[in-house]
């Protein structure tokens, strides 16, 4: 993937009826997105509130589908696809957004999946996705530190919401966060100073053994998220 082309980020949030299909869909359909050329790079992710990052903010009506394309329109017919269809039968709730990068960190599995580009000026609504390794000596030590952070997080201006991702119980942890306007993201960005805290330590002790942190520009959205749709949360037309 040139790290110049243009990548399209597609999160499909989906609230569930039924916990038993969802997790039918993370065993099985990784099979599926990797059969699909168009897709450059999928992750099938649990929620939870991300609080504490433990087993106790799980959430399981929640799931979340990331993927990325090179082609907006492909990003877009994804909805139509039999594998979001079967996943909207079993919800209460489907959530659908489009961004592009605005910045990108790190890797993720050796991977930079979201482009290398150089940053730009964005006003707009933003999403952000935070990611991390944590080294299995320092969990502990990060653990203790996540709930001033997370109060923090949740008590922002401009936060439409901020799920906990994971590929794992523990130690592949990460957040995803939806914001009104990119200005007040890097409002608590630069001057919350639980997360200030937090990155100085990263740097000091050296916790993760892989971190990525990305922001995006988010450019089309579709559905609701706790039944407020997202157009007019985002003021999106």
């Amino acid at each position: 993937m040139n790290s110049n082309s243009e990548i399209y980020l597609r999160i499909d949030i989906f609230r569930v009826k039924s916990v038993f299909p969802a997790f039918m869909h993370i065993a099985f359909d990784r099979f599926w997105l990797a059969r699909d050329s168009n897709i450059k790079f999928f992750r099938l992710l649990g929620t939870g509130t991300g609080r504490t990052f433990t087993s106790k903010d799980a959430d399981l009506k929640q799931w979340v589908v990331l993927t990325t394309w090179l082609d907006l329109e492909q990003s877009r017919n994804f909805n139509s696809s039999t594998l979001v269809k079967s996943w909207v039968k079993n919800c209460q709730e489907h959530a659908a957004l489009i961004s592009t990068t605005i910045i990108s960190k790190g890797s993720w599995v050796g991977k930079k999946p979201f482009g290398d580009k150089t940053p730009t000026r964005v006003d707009g609504p933003v999403l952000s996705i935070t990611r991390a390794r944590i080294k299995s000596h320092m969990w502990r030590k990060f653990q203790r530190e996540v709930p001033p952070v997370s109060t923090s997080l949740h008590s922002s201006p401009g936060l439409v919401t901020a799920i906990g991702i994971g590929e794992a119980p523990i130690g592949l942890q990460g957040t995803l966060s939806i914001w009104r306007s990119n200005l007040e993201l890097t409002e608590f960005a630069q001057r919350g100073a639980p997360h200030r805290k937090v990155i100085n330590q990263t740097h000091a002790l050296n916790w993760y053994s892989e971190e990525l942190f990305a922001r995006f520009a988010i450019k089309e959205v579709h559905g609701s998220l706790h039944g407020v749709p997202l157009d007019q949360e985002l003021r999106i037309s």
